[in-house]
């Protein structure tokens, strides 16, 4: 049982990246009443769900025939998968593509019981129902066939993956910018308000001290150049924060649509802001 050609091996990942995807966004889809086309990659694929059920159908080997075991070793597996991959993910790209901090029971926001318990039920599913009648497909497949259609795959599903890392590494980098210049755009508002406080208590000195008219004119004069620049500098970071909120082509706004419950520990308040953007960006 179990006893597969790497192509073989490589296929089955792909036949349940696919699956995984369909379960994925039906899901979503139901529960956001739109379609939603989930997913890291623009493929219609999760790799987590195709390195799952690799790891389930390994895992079930030693205990196969024994139900509560092959449960709790796929249930275990899988969210062992789901926690590693989530936290890799999350200090990669500064953001997590799914979050479960609200779910009751969760670590981290990684995993959670009611999931982990949901992967226990799709190992029982996967090993006793879906992957007998694949692998009566794919083994019939003639092995050159299955070596084709796993290059193919590979050679877009890799074009595909290198694309969406970088992207969402920008996303990433746009992310933490946009924290940045948040920041500094409030320090300039404060030093204005300050500065305009200021101005405001010099001038109400000089129509009461009339002998030091020509010091506070100066100092008036030096006061609006202050505050110029800082006008300037504010019109400056506002710009480059809309030129950051624009700079998200059509496939960074495809990331945050197709991941709706991603969240960012240190970048929320900027994510939220990209993710308004994204929905203005539909619209329009």
């Amino acid at each position: 049982m179990y006893v597969y050609s790497w192509s073989q091996w490589l296929l089955f990942f792909f036949i349940y990246c696919f699956i995984g995807w369909i379960i994925e966004s039906t899901y979503v889809s139901v529960r956001s009443l739109h379609f939603v086309n989930r997913g890291f990659l623009r493929l219609p694929m999760l790799p987590l769900y195709g390195s799952g059920a690799i790891i389930m159908l390994w895992l079930s080997l030693p205990v196969k025939g024994n139900l509560i075991l092959v449960f709790l070793f796929g249930m275990a597996g899988a969210s062992l998968l789901e926690y590693v991959t989530g936290y890799v993910m999350e200090r990669l790209f500064k953001m997590k593509y799914w979050d479960y901090s609200n779910n009751p029971f969760n670590i981290n926001g990684y995993v959670c019981l009611g999931t982990s318990i949901a992967w226990g039920f799709l190992t029982l599913l996967l090993t006793e129902v879906v992957h007998r009648p694949l692998e009566w497909l794919v083994l019939k497949l003639d092995s050159s066939v299955t070596i084709y259609l796993v290059i193919g795959i590979s050679i877009v599903f890799t074009i595909d993956t290198v694309h969406s890392v970088k992207e969402a590494l920008d996303l990433g980098r746009i992310l933490e910018s946009m924290t940045k210049l948040k920041a500094e755009l409030e320090e300039v508002q404060v030093q204005m308000a300050l500065l305009k406080a200021e101005t405001t208590q010099k001038v109400s000195e000089f129509k009461t001290e009339t002998l030091v008219k020509i010091t506070n004119l100066k100092s008036e004069t030096a006061s609006v150049i202050k505050e110029s620049a800082l006008v300037e500098r504010l019109q400056s970071l506002t710009e480059t924060k809309e030129k950051l909120s624009g700079y998200l082509n059509f496939y960074r706004k495809g990331i945050l649509r197709r991941n709706p419950t991603a969240s960012s520990k240190l970048f929320g308040e900027a994510l939220k802001e990209l993710k308004e953007y994204s929905k203005k960006y539909k619209k329009s």
